[in-house]
C-alpha cells in the first residue's frame, strides 16, 4: 500500500511539473515573462527533478525582464546539466553584456591548455559512457582475437586491442579530470547590486574592489558568513556570503 502511495505521489509530481512547464511556455509566448518565470520557479520549488530546459527558459524570462543576476545564474545552471549547449552559451553571452564589470580571463597556455581543451570536449558523464563503449568494443576485439584462426586476423585484432586500450585509458583519465574539476569548481553569481570585496573576512577589512550584479566569481573558501572568491583574472578577496549565490 505504501508503494502505491509513493507511486501516486511521483506521478502527481511529474504531472504537476509538466503542466506548470507547459503553462510557463505559453505565458512566455504571450510575453508575460514575470508570470512565466513564476511558473518555472514553482517547478523548482515543488519538483526535485530539474532539467536544463527549465533553467534555460527561466533564464530567458529574467533576461527579458532585465534581471541580470537571475538570468546569468539560471543560464549557468542550465550549462551544469547540459554543458557546451550552443544556444545557452549564446544567450549567456548576451546576458553578460548587461553587466557592468569587465573582468578579463587569464587564459591557460601550453600543455595545461591542451589538456583542458581535450577533457572539456565532454562532461564527465559523457566520458563515462564513452569509456563503457570502448571497453565493450575492446571485449569484442579480444573475443575475435581469441577465436580467430588466421595469423593476419589475429594481428589486426591485436593492434585494434592496443589502440582501444590507449583510447580507454585516455577516456577514463579525461572523465576523472572533468569529475575533479566539476567537484572542486564552485562558480557563483553576484546578486547584490553592489558588493565590496574585502581583504579579510570582516567588515573592518579594507575594500579591495567593487563587484556589481551579474558578476561571476569562484568560491575557494568559506569562513562563517564570508566567502573567499577568485575572479577569472586571478584577483582574490572576501565577499559577504549573502551577496552571492553559488551555481552548484
Amino acid at each position: 500500500m505504501k508503494n502505491i502511495v509513493y507511486l501516486f505521489l511521483l506521478i502527481t509530481q511529474v504531472f504537476f511539473a509538466q503542466s506548470s512547464f507547459e503553462k510557463g511556455n505559453a505565458l512566455y509566448q504571450k510575453e508575460q515573462y514575470q508570470q512565466a518565470a513564476q511558473e518555472y520557479e514553482n517547478i523548482l520549488t515543488e519538483d526535485k527533478q530539474h532539467s536544463a530546459e527549465l533553467y534555460f527558459n527561466l533564464a530567458n524570462c529574467y533576461y527579458k525582464l532585465n534581471k541580470v543576476a537571475p538570468a546569468i545564474y539560471n543560464y549557468e545552471k542550465a550549462l551544469v546539466l547540459k554543458p557546451h549547449d550552443p544556444e545557452t552559451l549564446n544567450n549567456l553571452k548576451f546576458a553578460k553584456k548587461l553587466t557592468i564589470d569587465e573582468i578579463k580571463e587569464v587564459p591557460k597556455v601550453g600543455f595545461a591548455k591542451l589538456i583542458q581543451n581535450f577533457t572539456g570536449i565532454f562532461d564527465y558523464n559523457t566520458w563515462a559512457k564513452i569509456s563503457v563503449g570502448i571497453a565493450f568494443v575492446f571485449l569484442l576485439s579480444f573475443i575475435g582475437y581469441y577465436f580467430s584462426q588466421l595469423t593476419l586476423t589475429k594481428r589486426i585484432y591485436f593492434i585494434g586491442m592496443f589502440i582501444l586500450l590507449v583510447a580507454l585509458i585516455l577516456s577514463i583519465s579525461a572523465g576523472m579530470s572533468e569529475k575533479s574539476h566539476f567537484d572542486n569548481d564552485r562558480p557563483a553569481i553576484v546578486f547584490a547590486e553592489l558588493s565590496e570585496v574585502r581583504s579579510e573576512p570582516q567588515k573592518a577589512g579594507a575594500a579591495i574592489f567593487l563587484l556589481h550584479e551579474g558578476a561571476k566569481v569562484y568560491v575557494t573558501e568559506t569562513l562563517g558568513k564570508w566567502k573567499k572568491v577568485e575572479l577569472t583574472d586571478g584577483t582574490e578577496g572576501w565577499l559577504d556570503a549573502t551577496t552571492i549565490k553559488e551555481v552548484k
